[in-house]
């Protein structure tokens, strides 16, 4: 399981390097994760694997342990919250209005973006 803590510790920082080595507008993190699933694709197609042989890899234990405790994540989270409680009462409803556009949109691009790659791939599996 360390290996599998490794890889995904050497994409991040990998990921980390050339966002910033590169200035690309998206975080290290999200290029790593690019990164670790085009190598899983290289290496699938050399070596062809199954989805239990993924899971049960010291890769796929890791990432599930990762996954298991993933709610520790959001105590800092709800730390911060507690910390500005006044500042949440004062902009309350500003926040809530914000959070409610914010998701409007987002679901409405989410659908132009869906619907935009459905007929890309619905024109290219005509020819």
């Amino acid at each position: 399981m360390i290996r599998g803590f490794f890889l995904l510790l050497f994409f991040q920082l990998a990921g980390e390097v050339l966002a910033r080595g590169v200035s690309l507008p998206a975080p290290g993190p999200v290029v790593g994760l690019a990164l670790l699933v085009v190598a899983m694709a290289l290496w699938r197609a050399w070596r062809p694997y199954d989805d239990e042989a993924l899971a049960a890899s010291e890769l796929g234990r890791a990432a599930d342990g990762l996954l298991r405790s993933l709610s520790l994540f959001f105590v800092p989270a709800g730390v911060g919250v507690v910390q500005y409680l006044g500042l949440l009462q004062a902009q309350g409803a500003a926040l809530a209005a914000a959070l409610i556009v914010s998701t409007f949109v987002t679901l409405l691009a989410t659908v132009g973006v869906f619907l935009l790659v459905k007929r890309l791939i619905g024109l290219r599996s005509e020819v």
